[in-house]
């Protein structure tokens, strides 16, 4: 049964809402930590926790059904790269929970709220400050 179970809506059709969701969980893996408003952080948590749970399993099937939510643009493999190497090892004693949602307050221009939302074992540090 699906008690409970609503998925946000965010004020967007169901195609914008997967583009919206796979823009920000790539940005999320490429950068470790993004600003965004409350809500779409809300959204983007079970569907970031999902891929984590991919880049867990790491076999091919998890790597193909990886590509296949994020996209098979030459960014979204790079992510799922980036996913499977760095992020889900990273997590690999954690039973979930793997993103952590910190509140900022109003946005000044139009008092959205906003938050942070981060990885919780992965290093925050960029991708290229890692490799020097």
């Amino acid at each position: 049964m699906r008690h409970n179970r609503t998925t946000p809506k965010l004020q967007r059709t169901k195609s914008h809402r997967e583009a919206l969701l796979r823009n920000l969980a790539m940005s999320l893996i490429q950068s470790r930590r993004i600003t965004t408003t409350l809500a779409k952080a809300k959204a983007l948590r079970p569907f970031a926790e999902s891929l984590v749970t991919l880049g867990k399993r790491n076999d091919l099937h998890a790597r193909r059904r990886a590509i296949s939510l994020l996209g098979s643009n030459q960014l979204a493999q790079r992510s799922v790269k980036t996913l499977f190497e760095m992020i889900a090892p990273a997590s690999a004693t954690r039973n979930g929970g793997y993103c952590r949602i910190i509140k900022l307050g109003q946005r000044q221009s139009d008092s959205a709220p906003m938050a942070i939302i981060e990885w919780v074992d992965a290093l925050v540090t960029a991708p290229e400050e890692a490799s020097n």
